[in-house]
């Protein structure tokens, strides 16, 4: 998980550079360094576990930070959709930087029809407000990361980390 975080942290980082609008580039950046100091501060603390053995409030301070991770993870990805629906510059030629904005593109088109094919079906009221019990919740950044990969001849679903590996090598 905290090694999971790491790589949410560094697709923040490049989307933040990528993003024009300061206040979404400024809300990324802290919201990645948040998230930094999480996963950091989880690592330390699965270390030490590992080390001491199981006690009751180890398990729970385990428990609380992973919790905090992900509350951060969520937070960040917000800022993300916040940060691609505002508009991203044109990507620098780094790979990584690519695959960022397609990812985010990707995501913004199915927000996009999402959005149409809603106008299109008449689940509104008399006021023009929309029909909770009919509308289906808009698609977020954080369902598209939580879809499985798409399966490919003989590569394992969750590679381990190496060193030259991309943010979104493991689809977050």
């Amino acid at each position: 998980v905290a090694s999971d975080g790491q790589v949410v942290v560094r697709f923040g980082h490049v989307l933040a550079k990528q993003c024009p609008d300061q206040r979404c580039s400024g809300e990324l950046l802290r919201a990645s360094e948040h998230t930094q100091t999480l996963s950091s501060q989880l690592g330390i603390v699965a270390r030490v576990k590992a080390v001491t053995g199981e006690s009751k409030a180890s398990s729970e301070l385990l428990l609380s930070n992973a919790q905090s991770l992900l509350r951060a993870v969520r937070h960040l990805l917000r800022a993300a959709e916040a940060a691609s629906v505002k508009g991203l510059g044109q990507p620098s030629p780094d790979p990584e930087a690519e695959e960022v904005a397609a990812f985010c593109l990707q995501w913004k088109k199915n927000l996009s029809w999402h959005r149409a094919k809603e106008a299109l079906n008449s689940s509104r009221d008399e006021l023009g407000l929309r029909k909770t019990r009919e509308a289906k919740a808009e698609p977020t950044l954080m369902a598209l990361v939580q879809e499985p990969p798409p399966q490919t001849r003989n590569i394992p679903k969750h590679p381990s980390p190496r060193k030259g590996h991309t943010a979104m090598d493991r689809h977050l």
